[in-house]
C-alpha cells in the first residue's frame, strides 16, 4: 500500500530536493527532461565540445551560459550560501550542473527532431529570436561575455535552437484537445486528522508501533470521530489539537493522493465525515468541505489537457532519442564549475526570448 501522503501546501524548506525541483527549466506546455544515464564516454573530442548527441554538439560556451544564468536565478532567491547545501555527499553544485546538461540535452534532441520533420522557423519567429539575442547579449558586461565565452552568434543559435525544440513540440500535439468532464477534472477540499502508527528514529528511519499501540491509536481516532459526527466538538478543532499532519486542510483532484483516500473522498458530499482510514503509518479521517469549484475545475481541465499533450509528445520522445548515439566529454565535464563573480550577475536568458515573443 502506498504511503499516506496528500498534497498540500507547506512552507517552503531549503532542501536539496526542493532546490532541485525549482532548478527545472521547462519548455512552455513541456516537463520532459533527457536522461543522459546512458551515454558513451569517448574521446576524440573538440577542445570545448562537452557532449555531443546525435549530429548536434554542445560547446562549453553554450554550457555556461545556461549554467551561469540559472545559477544567478538561484542565488537571487536562496543567496549564495546555498551552494553549502549538501544531501548524501552530492553537492547542490554537481546537481545543478546535471540540470543544464539534461535541459541542453533535451533541447538539442528536440531541434534535431525538429529539422527531421522539416520544422523551420517563419519570419516572424525569426525576427523575435534576432530580437532577443540583440537584447540579451547587448545587456552582458564585457566580464559576462568573457566568463561565458558567449559572442552574438552563439546567443543567435541558442534562441534559434530553443524556439525551433518549442515549435515541433508545439507541431506534434497540435489538433490533441481531448474532452475532459467535470468530475475527472474537479478538485474537492477536505480538512483531516491523522494519528500516526509509527514514528522515526534519528536516522529518519520509520519504526511501527506495536500492534498495542496500534489499537490505542484507532481507539483515539474512532473516539474523535465520534465527538465530531454527533456535534460535540468541531472537526477543525479537534484537527487543529489532535492532528499529527502540520497541514490541516487540503484541495487535490483525482490522481493527486493515496488511491484508497481518494475513493472515499469523493463520495462524500458537504459537510460528511469519513469512516477511519487506514493506510501505511496511521489512520485518517476526512471531512469534506467542498465538492465542488468551478473555476478550479476549469484550470484543471487545462492541465490535464497538457499533461495528455506531454504525453503524445513524450512518446515520439523518447522513440526519437533511442535513435541517437550520445557522448560526454567526461574530462571537460569534470573542469566545469560555477562562477562565483560579482560582475558575473546575468539572469534573464529565458525571460528576455518569453519578452520577445509575448511583447
Amino acid at each position: 500500500m502506498k504511503k499516506n501522503k496528500l498534497r498540500g501546501k507547506k512552507k517552503p524548506r531549503i532542501v536539496l530536493a526542493a532546490l532541485l525541483a525549482v532548478l527545472a527549466l521547462s519548455l512552455t506546455g513541456c516537463g520532459l527532461k533527457e536522461d543522459f544515464s546512458r551515454v558513451v564516454f569517448t574521446t576524440g573530442f573538440g577542445r570545448d565540445e562537452v557532449f555531443r548527441i546525435g549530429r548536434s554538439s554542445c560547446t562549453l560556451p553554450e554550457f555556461m551560459v545556461y549554467l551561469v544564468n540559472t545559477q544567478n536565478q538561484y542565488e537571487n532567491v536562496y543567496g549564495e550560501q546555498i551552494w553549502n547545501v549538501e544531501a548524501d555527499d552530492v553537492t547542490l553544485e554537481d546537481n545543478v550542473k546535471d540540470t543544464v546538461l539534461a535541459k541542453l540535452a533535451q533541447i538539442k534532441t528536440m531541434y534535431l527532431m525538429a529539422k527531421e520533420r522539416d520544422v523551420e522557423l517563419d519570419e516572424g519567429e525569426k525576427q523575435q529570436v534576432e530580437a532577443a539575442a540583440q537584447a540579451y547579449y547587448g545587456s552582458l558586461s564585457e566580464q559576462e561575455r568573457q566568463v561565458m565565452g558567449a559572442d552574438l552568434d552563439l546567443i543567435r543559435q541558442l534562441y534559434t535552437e530553443y524556439a525551433m525544440a518549442e515549435k515541433v513540440y508545439n507541431r506534434i500535439i497540435e489538433g490533441i484537445n481531448p474532452e475532459i468532464s467535470d468530475d475527472e477534472a474537479r478538485t474537492i477540499t477536505v480538512e483531516h486528522i491523522l494519528i500516526r502508527t509509527c514514528t522515526t528514529d534519528g536516522t529518519g528511519k520509520r519504526i511501527d508501533y506495536s500492534e498495542s499501540m496500534k489499537r490505542e491509536c484507532y481507539e483515539q481516532i474512532l473516539q474523535l470521530r465520534e465527538q465530531a459526527v454527533n456535534g460535540e466538538e468541531d472537526f477543525a478543532e479537534l484537527a487543529a489539537k489532535y492532528s499529527e499532519d502540520e497541514n490541516l486542510r487540503y484541495s487535490f483532484r483525482k490522481g493527486e493522493t493515496d488511491p484508497v483516500l481518494e475513493e472515499v473522498a469523493f463520495k462524500l458530499g458537504n459537510g460528511e465525515i469519513s469512516d477511519v482510514v487506514e493506510l501505511e503509518g496511521g489512520y485518517h479521517l476526512i471531512r469534506c468541505v467542498s465538492t465542488f469549484d468551478r473555476e478550479e475545475t476549469d484550470a484543471n481541465k487545462l492541465k490535464i489537457v497538457e499533461e495528455r499533450r506531454g504525453q503524445v509528445f513524450g512518446g515520439e520522445y523518447d522513440a526519437f532519442v533511442e535513435t541517437l548515439v550520445r557522448s560526454m566529454n567526461e574530462e571537460l565535464w569534470q573542469e566545469i564549475a560555477l562562477v562565483h563573480d560579482q560582475e558575473v550577475n546575468t539572469d534573464d536568458f529565458f525571460a528576455v526570448y518569453e519578452q520577445m515573443r509575448n511583447p
